[in-house]
């Protein structure tokens, strides 16, 4: 993943026509070490706001097809990882599942995807048109600057597929459901969210794994985790 981000830093972003931050070294070493140093974006407000954030998305996706980003950058198709993600769910889940802060809705869409999940990539991977995506697009990988500009970081996880799956995520991930209407109108890429949202909600619920039982981010996960159920 890291020596991915070097890439990503050496050969993608001095093109990509967003703004990202700006890079002094890359380097990436024989015993797969790798250093980065990138602009400091400190005075930068973390997070943007769920209209502009989907709208970034939506620009990188057009700008970015996937025959103009394959044909630029041959390299970018990863490995297929369902699988593995499949196996980590079902192991995760009873755990998950019996947290005394969750929802009936969230426990429902947690069943309805133990051994499911390689089905619910097939289908994302069918949502859209594919494009170069970031692959972690949530707000804790952006920033605002004091005039408005948006910043995308962290850049390990990008590759290609449908454009769509970047704004399943941001939701997912980031979003209050009371603003979900808002970013999905922004968002000027094509695609059917429905059919991304659930291989996203498989991350959420993973990730809500990790947040304390009854803490505001749990609480906030779950929220939106409901709210991908209604959606898919």
């Amino acid at each position: 993943m890291f020596g991915r981000e070097v890439r990503f830093y050496r050969e993608v972003a001095p093109s990509i026509g967003i703004r990202v931050p700006g890079c002094l070294r890359a380097e990436e070493y024989d015993d797969g070490s790798t250093f980065l140093a990138l602009e400091d974006l400190s005075d930068w407000r973390p997070g943007v706001d769920a209209a502009s954030g989907a709208a970034l998305l939506g620009s990188l996706h057009l700008r970015w097809g996937i025959a103009a980003a394959v044909g630029k950058w041959p390299w970018l198709p990863r490995e297929d990882v369902s699988e593995l993600v499949d196996d980590l769910f079902a192991a995760s889940w009873p755990t998950i599942r019996e947290r005394g802060d969750m929802t009936s809705d969230a426990r429902t869409l947690g069943d309805s995807l133990v051994g499911r999940v390689t089905e619910a990539e097939r289908l994302a991977e069918s949502a859209g048109p594919w494009a170069l995506v970031h692959g972690d697009a949530s707000c804790d990988n952006m920033r605002t600057s004091p005039a408005g500009e948006i910043a995308l970081l962290d850049w390990e996880d990008f590759g290609v597929g449908p454009g769509v799956c970047d704004l399943a995520w941001f939701l997912v991930s980031s979003v209050d459901p009371r603003d979900w209407d808002a970013a999905i109108r922004s968002y000027t890429g094509a695609g059917v969210l429905g059919h991304a949202l659930p291989a996203a909600a498989v991350q959420g619920l993973l990730a809500l794994a990790s947040e304390d039982e009854g803490s505001p981010d749990a609480a906030a996960w779950i929220a939106r985790l409901a709210e991908a159920r209604r959606r898919s």
